[in-house]
């Protein structure tokens, strides 16, 4: 069975009605992003941190898949796929992915302060200071924060080599590491980009632009794909 790695971005979310992490202005609903998504914020004012998590999981709980999400469920009936996603959502999870790697966190996932590894599954709960994990620590999102390592680096790196095709949709993969990763798929596999504008990485030879949204370009690509196969 053929191998397909998906690498998707805010542009795959933004389809379902989840506004984008980070808008030009550096804000989230009023929320400066610089005060809410890094470790000296979080140290600064937790409670603060903590209500703006807890405003974008209720959000996200508010919507569902959008057809983009729905269709790469369906490559599955023909192809041995992996979504590495940089959203902290669980849509590709809801619309029935059975393999998705999340490069920076989940938003229904709550972890210790001390022991990163105990990490505890809570859906749309809020988290509140007090609320701790059984080592004590206090809880926090399980996101990677703006100068975090992202940890699933390692492994998506040894996953994109294994592509037999490779698609990106919904960002423009200009921020790194998670645009370093294209680089180490095979040179002549097939490359499928999909997003509304021409993306930065376009000049690489091998790449068909397919100048759509997520929720539209997608599942035209994957009947595509499965009435090739």
């Amino acid at each position: 069975m053929k191998k397909i790695i998906v690498l998707t971005g805010a542009g795959m979310s933004a389809d379902s009605g989840l506004q984008t992490f980070r808008g030009s202005d550096g804000l989230w609903e009023g929320y400066d992003i610089k005060k809410v998504a890094t470790v000296e914020g979080w140290r600064k004012d937790p409670e603060r941190v903590l209500e703006f998590y807890n405003k974008r999981r209720r959000q996200l709980y508010d919507v569902d898949p959008n057809k983009g999400h729905k269709a790469l469920m369906r490559l599955e009936s023909k192809f041995d796929v992996t979504i590495i996603t940089q959203n902290v959502d669980n849509l590709h999870e809801r619309a029935g992915s059975s393999d998705v790697l999340h490069l920076h966190g989940e938003l229904s996932k709550a972890r210790s302060v001390k022991d990163k590894s105990l990490v505890y599954e809570i859906g749309d709960d809020d988290i509140e200071m007090g609320d701790t994990a059984e080592d004590g620590g206090q809880l926090r999102p399980h996101v990677v924060w703006f100068g975090e390592m992202v940890p699933n680096m390692e492994k998506a790196a040894q996953i994109v080599p294994k592509a037999d095709t490779l698609i990106v949709i919904g960002t423009s993969l200009v921020v790194y590491p998670a645009a370093g990763l294209v680089d180490y798929a095979p040179s002549d596999i097939p490359k499928y980009i999909i997003d509304p504008e021409r993306p930065d990485i376009m000049p690489a030879k091998g790449w068909q632009h397919f100048e759509k949204t997520a929720a539209e370009g997608t599942p035209e690509l994957v009947d595509q794909l499965l009435s090739d196969h």
